[in-house]
């Protein structure tokens, strides 16, 4: 009898847990018999919370540091000036070329001048020789004809020889006003490209942060010796950073590129964060000793990196998270 009676009772319970499920809804009393719905199938991945990180230092400069204001943990926008060495040798050589350049300009209009008044000489000396030459025939002419001296053809013969030499002299002091002109020139370029040279060092003096960030680490004090490769600051930039993960080899086909995560770690409990799935390796690798997966481990993983939005930097790199990852049907 009692046996009947359960009978009934789950009877009716299936009867109207399909009603209402076909309405659209769950009833309590079935989720109080048989639980919450089951959801979408997910896989948990676990790894560390990284960043970009730039060690900054200065360039083809070396002196000693003379402006550092700010310490660790400072934020900083990108163009912020982080430090600057002293720059009086750097500034000293720009003058010196500021100068040069200056004179060789000052040359190159002297032979710039000069290769017109060359010019022009040559130009003049054709229109006398074009005399010269008619004044030569005009005394050869009246010679021939009894009217005319042989000194008079003689003269004019001389002053055409004279004219020619010099309209020969005038166009040899063209060409060597013009490759004066072309050496001035060079003079000119090759002092311009090193004052902007020298420009270029004198702006190394100066560090400034590439991207917006956070100070992690101040390398140097004030007055130290600073050079290339002699590492400053650390900047992290915290606004956006990823969880490295790993993903088992059966699961590679249900996740994709651009997929929603949710982000959770334990400093934060019960606190979750957006992130998008924005790599996934192409190659295969033994499973790292470092990593662990809530599923059982295989032998082949594939890295994945989730971006995550930061902007109150509270995810900090080294910091361990978890993501849970929706699985998408295979080939999808």
């Amino acid at each position: 009898m009692k046996r009947g009676r359960l009978l009934l009772i789950l009877l009716v319970l299936a009867v109207a847990g399909g009603a209402a499920a076909a309405l659209g809804s769950w009833p309590v009393s079935w989720r109080a018999v048989f639980g919450p719905p089951a959801g979408p199938p997910a896989v948990t991945v676990s790894g560390n919370i990284e960043a970009h990180e730039s060690v900054l230092s200065f360039t083809d400069v070396q002196a000693p540091i003379v402006f550092l204001p700010f310490d660790e943990g400072a934020r900083v926008a990108a163009g912020t000036v982080l430090a600057r060495v002293d720059d009086r040798i750097y500034q000293r050589q720009v003058d010196i070329d500021r100068a040069s350049l200056t004179a060789a300009h000052a040359q190159l209009s002297v032979s710039q001048a000069l290769l017109a008044a060359a010019r022009q000489n040559v130009e003049s000396d054709q229109y006398d020789l074009a005399e010269k030459k008619l004044d030569y025939t005009r005394a050869a002419t009246l010679l021939q004809a009894h009217t005319g001296t042989q000194q008079a053809r003689d003269l004019a013969f001389t002053a055409q020889a004279q004219s020619a030499a010099a309209l020969a002299h005038d166009r040899a002091m063209v060409a060597v006003a013009e490759r004066t002109l072309t050496l001035q020139q060079a003079n000119v370029a090759t002092a311009a490209q090193k004052l902007r040279q020298d420009e270029v060092t004198l702006s190394y003096a100066t560090l400034r942060a590439p991207f917006s960030g956070v100070i992690a680490v101040r390398e140097a004090e004030l007055g130290e010796l600073a050079g290339p490769g002699v590492a400053i600051f650390t900047l992290d930039d915290l606004d956006h950073v990823w969880l490295r993960a790993y993903v088992n080899e059966p699961d590679l086909g249900k996740v994709r590129l651009g997929e929603t995560v949710t982000v959770t770690t334990d400093t934060y409990p019960g606190k979750k964060y957006h992130g998008v799935i924005g790599f996934i390796s192409p190659d295969a690798e033994f499973t790292p000793k470092t990593v662990e997966t809530h599923a059982e481990r295989v032998t082949l993983v594939y890295r994945i990196r989730i971006d995550i939005d930061n902007p109150t930097h509270e995810l900090l790199p080294g910091m361990p998270a978890d993501a849970t990852i929706p699985l998408l049907p295979s080939g999808e």
